[in-house]
């Protein structure tokens, strides 16, 4: 019996977002199509991954722990998202015109605007992960997953610039189906972990609101700079959401 593209979706997506050997080639254009509807399934799983890892290291520190675990992420995805946020802050910070954005999305320098958007991701995570201290495991499982919803809605509502031969390409064709399903599993993640205690109302509407923000400011960019996205513009906005969400939360949670 074959397995149908929506199914297969679930391994080509942890396929293409990380470094975890799940097998299943080669893949239909169709698995790749639906590879973006299990993003937030594959980031919660991650972040399960980083939560369990946070409650092995926790007695060395907030600060050590939250390190380690961001590290660990690193590890997992290959830095494939921080990849895109730096070329993204090259690209929109060092162009004046649309043409100068993908010559700089080309090349594979980074820059001082790429530099320092990767130290002030990476630090931020860290600080608020460490200054969530307890709640921090519950927050790497939904901010991981939460942050990969909003660049499926993205390739919903903007056109893919990129030129033929991108890596992305076969995966950002996501409809109204796979943002749909993509945005289960991140509503799924919130309504338990406030149904087991560990997230209030508040929080959860705070973190929403955060990353609908932040893929509102990021696709207004993109759309305004470069005339729609590419796979580096979605990599940038799971980073940017990630951030937003963790600071929401903090900021909701308080003392």
């Amino acid at each position: 019996m074959t397995t149908p593209p929506v199914l297969r979706g679930a391994r080509a997506a942890a396929t293409f977002l990380t470094r975890v050997p799940v097998g299943g080639f080669p893949y239909a254009e169709a698995d790749w199509r639906w590879a973006s509807a299990w993003f937030p399934f594959v980031g919660a799983a991650l972040g399960a991954v980083q939560a369990a890892v946070w409650l092995l290291v926790d007695r060395s520190g907030a600060l050590v722990a939250a390190s380690v675990t961001v590290a660990l992420g690193l590890l997992l995805t290959g830095a494939f998202h921080e990849d895109g946020l730096a070329d993204t802050a090259d690209a929109l910070g060092g162009a004046l015109d649309r043409a100068r954005i993908f010559e700089i999305l080309k090349d594979s320098r980074i820059g001082a605007f790429g530099a320092a958007a990767l130290v002030v991701v990476l630090v931020l995570r860290v600080a608020l992960l460490a200054r969530l201290d307890a709640a921090a495991p519950v927050a790497l499982v939904l901010t991981q997953c939460l942050s990969r919803t909003p660049p499926i809605w993205l390739m919903v509502a903007l056109p893919y610039v990129t030129q033929s031969g991108s890596r992305s390409r076969p995966v950002a064709q996501a409809a109204l189906p796979q943002a749909l399903l993509g945005s289960l599993w991140p509503a799924l993640a919130l309504a338990a972990a406030h149904a087991a205690g560990a997230l209030t109302a508040a929080e959860a509407a705070g973190m929403l609101v955060a990353a609908a923000a932040a893929a509102a400011i990021c696709g207004f960019r993109f759309h305004a700079r470069a005339g729609g996205l590419t796979g580096d513009f979605l990599g940038a906005a799971q980073q940017i959401a990630e951030c937003a969400a963790l600071l929401a939360l903090a900021l909701v949670r308080g003392g």
